[in-house]
C-alpha cells in the first residue's frame, strides 16, 4: 500500500514539469506527501518522491520542522506532518465555501431526526469532530467541532476504524489505548476487532452508552469519489429520549445525508 502511493505521488510530479523546476513547489509537494502517506516517511523516501538532492531536502525539512508543519518521529529517522499543518487542514476544510454546504447538510438532518448530528474524521488516531448541529434540547452531550475522542468508545469511531486498510486498522488498534469510560466500553482487543467486523458487514456502527452512560450513538461512513471511507456522520441522543434501537431507525436519514456529503468530495 505504501509503495504504491510513492509510486503515485512520483508520477504526479513527473507529470507536472513545474514541480521539477520550483523548490517551493518541490516543497509544497513534501507536505503533500507527508499528509497522503499512510505513515511517517524516511528521508529516502521523500527524496525519490520531490527528486531533490539530499542536502537541499534536509535543509527544506529542518525550515519545515522549526517552522511547524513537520515534526520528527521519535528517533529522528522519519518524519510527518507537524501541529501546524494540521491545524492548517483542519481550518481549510471547516472554513471554506463547502464547509457551508455540509453545515447545511447536518441542519436539514437535525430537522428531519430531531436529535444532534455530527460530521467526524479519524486524524492522528483519534476522532476528530469536523462539523456538529445541536438539537434543540436541554439535556445533550456537548461537543463542539474540534473535540477530539478515543475512536473505540464512539459510533464514528469504531466505523472509520474499521474501514481502514487492514494493515493500518491493525496497527491502530494495537498502539491504541483502550481505555474504559463507561461499564460498556470495548476494552478486550479481540472483542474490539470483532465489533469492526460487524460494522463493514452491516453498515454502520453504533455507541450504546459506551462513552458516556445514557448517551447513545448511530454512524454511518461518508465516501469519496474513490469510494474510500472519509468521514462519518452520526446521531446521538440521552437514551431517555431516544433508545439504540429507535435511533436504529434513523440510518436511512443517515445515509442520504451522508450521500450528498460525498457529493461535496468529488
Amino acid at each position: 500500500m505504501l509503495e504504491s502511493t510513492l509510486t503515485d505521488l512520483v508520477e504526479g510530479i513527473k507529470k507536472d514539469p513545474a514541480n521539477e523546476n520550483s523548490s517551493m513547489l518541490k516543497g509544497v509537494v513534501i507536505l503533500e506527501a507527508l499528509a497522503t502517506l499512510s505513515q511517517p516517511a524516511t528521508l529516502a523516501q521523500l527524496m525519490q518522491i520531490t527528486a531533490m538532492p539530499k542536502a537541499s531536502l534536509h535543509r527544506t525539512l529542518a525550515i519545515f520542522e522549526e517552522a511547524g508543519l513537520v515534526s520528527r518521529e521519535p528517533g529522528g529517522k522519519t518524519y510527518a506532518p507537524g501541529e501546524r499543518l494540521s491545524k492548517l487542514a483542519i481550518a481549510t476544510i471547516t472554513h471554506d465555501s463547502v464547509a457551508a454546504i455540509r453545515h447545511s447538510v447536518l441542519r436539514k438532518l437535525v430537522a428531519e431526526v430531531g436529535e444532534t448530528c455530527n460530521l467526524a474524521v479519524l486524524r492522528r488516531g483519534e476522532l476528530f469532530y469536523l462539523d456538529r448541529v445541536e438539537a434543540d434540547w436541554p439535556l445533550r452531550l456537548h461537543l463542539p467541532p474540534g473535540t477530539v475522542l478515543p475512536p473505540h468508545c464512539s459510533a464514528s469511531g469504531k466505523l472509520l476504524l474499521a474501514f481502514k486498510v487492514a494493515d493500518e486498522r491493525r496497527q491502530l488498534l494495537q498502539n491504541l489505548p483502550l481505555l474504559p469510560f463507561t461499564h460498556r466500553t470495548i476494552t478486550d482487543r479481540r472483542l474490539l476487532e470483532s465489533e469492526l467486523e460487524r460494522i463493514v458487514t452491516t453498515g454502520y456502527a453504533v455507541d450504546n452508552e459506551e462513552y458516556v452512560i445514557g448517551v447513545s450513538c448511530v454512524a454511518v461512513p461518508v465516501y469519496d469519489s474513490n469510494q474510500d471511507v472519509v468521514a462519518a456522520i452520526a446521531i446521538h441522543a440521552a437514551t431517555a429520549r431516544l433508545p439504540l434501537n429507535q435511533a436504529m431507525e434513523y440510518i436511512p436519514q443517515l445515509q442520504e445525508a451522508a450521500q450528498r456529503v460525498s457529493q461535496t468530495l468529488s
